[in-house]
């Protein structure tokens, strides 16, 4: 007998999340089903033999992660052009629950939302409804009350 599908989440356009395995807290998140892979707004991408060390900017400052977990990956950016990007796996927390995720690093100073969630880690999870937005935030913070 087959064991049956979880049921998918409702997620709206955007949502404030948790990058749980970086200590990333309160990140805001454009969920973009036109992008196959989620991407992290970063600076000083490097390698230091076999760790990749980036910095994630936040409002307040700017602190410099590390990871054994990475690959390089070509990816297709929206402007159509082809470009080898760093792809670290981590974890994404929506609606209380990690999430497995390959998130690319680059340059997303120019975007409002400095991480976008795309349609592979999207995908048989949720169900986007672009009406609404930071589901998963407000039903953390309801749990917080």
């Amino acid at each position: 007998m087959d064991k049956p599908k979880p049921e998918k989440k409702i997620i709206g356009r955007s949502d404030i999340v948790d990058l749980p395995d970086l200590g990333v807290k309160n990140i805001h998140a454009k969920i973009d089903t036109g992008a196959y892979r989620s991407s992290i707004h970063c600076k000083k991408v490097r390698l230091e033999g076999e760790s990749l060390k980036f910095t994630l900017p936040t409002e307040s400052n700017a602190k410099e992660y590390q990871t054994h977990d990475w690959e390089r990956k070509m990816i297709k950016s929206s402007n159509g052009e082809s470009q080898e990007r760093f792809v670290i796996r981590t974890k994404i927390r929506l609606f209380g629950k990690d999430y497995k995720a390959s998130i690319s690093l680059t340059d997303r100073s120019e975007m409002k939302n400095p991480l976008l969630i795309g349609r592979r880690m999207l995908k048989d999870r949720f169900i986007v409804d672009v009406s609404k937005k930071n589901l998963s935030y407000q039903e953390h913070s309801k749990t917080l009350k």
